[in-house]
This record gives structure tokens, sequence and C-alpha cells, in this order.
């Protein structure tokens, strides 16, 4: 009778496990079901934000075309943006600069499948550097997650060509010289070759420079760092000031029972 009540207890014990078992398979497919509904409203949102995006990428087109018109009338403005840009400024060999001198307009634009990619044009005035007057940078993006990458093969004109700085020691204040040309960017289209660095570039000027260059035109990117340091700086002795004021009173107290005794 013992054995029995035994086996039963043993039985019992596996159905309930088999229970819960079962219990837990019936609420992982249900949250699988809910994921998948999650995802297909993701996909709807991503679908309609592009959307959107395209709207606004059209609504924008003419209002670049008129800043590109007024930015040719403004002497070294790409050059002095990007020398003023802090990820962006030490990329620039001193002959980089010579040839920004000739640069006469950049662009940005998107695909009009805007999720598969993107291109940056370098508009350049008659120079005598290379022959080209259009460098342009091309992104374009599959749906595996491979990215294909294009640029100009840059015409260099006798003599001429992408110059090594080779490395260069900081001098008082001045920033270090840029060890690769700029113009290097455009014939690295393989993605084993793009260093860490370069591989940024493009996504920097899309999404910081091109957007708002006279920020950096204007250094205000660094008058908005400097009112940090700043701020940092007088939060600093404000605390300097307080723990002075502490240790004056531990020191007024300590006389005080010193007197007293």
């Amino acid at each position: 009778m013992v054995a029995d009540k035994g086996k039963k207890l043993k039985v019992t014990e596996e159905e309930e496990t088999d229970h819960i078992d079962g219990e837990l398979v019936i609420s992982i497919e249900k949250l699988q079901e809910l994921q998948d509904e999650l995802e297909k409203i993701n996909e709807q949102a991503s679908d309609e934000v592009l959307e959107i995006e395209q709207k606004y990428n059209e609504v924008r087109r003419p209002v670049y075309t008129k800043r590109n018109d007024i930015i040719k009338c403004i002497p070294d403005f790409w050059l002095t943006a990007f020398l003023s840009h802090p990820a962006l400024c030490d990329l620039l060999t001193e002959d980089d600069q010579k040839i920004f001198k000739y640069l006469d307009s950049l662009h940005v634009e998107d695909s009009k499948d805007v999720k598969s990619g993107y291109s940056i044009t370098f508009n350049f005035k008659e120079n005598p550097h290379f022959e080209d007057t259009k460098l342009i940078k091309t992104f374009t993006f599959s749906d595996e997650g491979t990215t294909k990458i294009t640029g100009t093969d840059i015409k260099w004109k006798e003599g001429m060509g992408t110059a090594n700085g080779g490395n260069h020691e900081k001098k008082g204040n001045k920033r270090p010289l840029a060890e690769l040309s700029f113009f290097s960017w455009f014939a690295e289209t393989e993605q084993k070759e793009i260093t860490e660095l370069h591989d940024e570039v493009a996504e920097i000027i899309k999404e910081d420079l091109w957007p708002n260059p006279l920020k950096y035109f204007n250094n205000e990117a660094d008058e908005e760092d400097s009112d940090a340091d700043e701020d940092e700086e007088e939060n600093g002795d404000e605390q300097d000031d307080d723990d002075d004021d502490d240790d004056n009173a531990e020191d007024d107290n300590e006389d005080d029972d010193a007197e007293d005794n």
C-alpha cells in the first residue's frame, strides 16, 4: 500500500511537470505571435517614415540649391567649415587645403529610395590640380546588409597627385597635419581597405556638416565647447569654495572647543 502511494505521488509530480512545461510552451508561442505582430507594425512605421523623409527631401532640395548659390559667394566657405569641424579638420593636408580653395559647392543627395543609399558630390572650379569638376562618392545599400561603394577616379594633372603628408609633429598651438590626403578617400571603394576613420567620413559629412555647415564656418561648435568647459570650471571653482568654507567652519569649531576646555 505504501509503495502504491509513492508510485501515485511520483506520477502526479510528472503530470504537474508536464502541465507546467505545456503552459510554458503555450506562453512562448503567444509571445512570439505578439513579437511578430510588433515587427509588422515596426516595418510599416519604417516604410511610412521613409515616405515622409522622401517627401521632405524634395521640399529641402530647392532650399539647398539656394544655400549653395550663396555659399559660392563666400570665399573659402567649405575649407573653413572643414577646418573648424572637430572630426574633419585633421583630414586635410596642406596640399588638400590648397585644393579646397577651388571647391565651389558640396551636395549630399539620398537615393530616390532613401534606404538604398546616398551620394556626396564635391563640385570644383577649374583648378591646376586635376581635370575633374566633380568628385563623387556613392554608397549603395543592399537588402542583404552589404554596401557597394564607388568613387571618382581622379584625373590628376601632370606633376600633381595624392600627396602623402607623412608624420608631422605638432608645433605650438598649431594642429598636426593629416598623414594622408583627404582625396585618397575617393579611391577607397573596397570596404576591407577603408580605415575606421575614413569609413565614418561620409556619415559625418551627411549627418552633421551638410545639414548646417554655417555652424562650423562660424565656429559655433568651438564656442559651445568653450561654454561647456567654462561651466565645468565654474562648477569646479564653486565646489572648491564650498570645500574651503567647510574646512574653515571645522577649524572654527575646533578653536571653540579648545577655548571651552
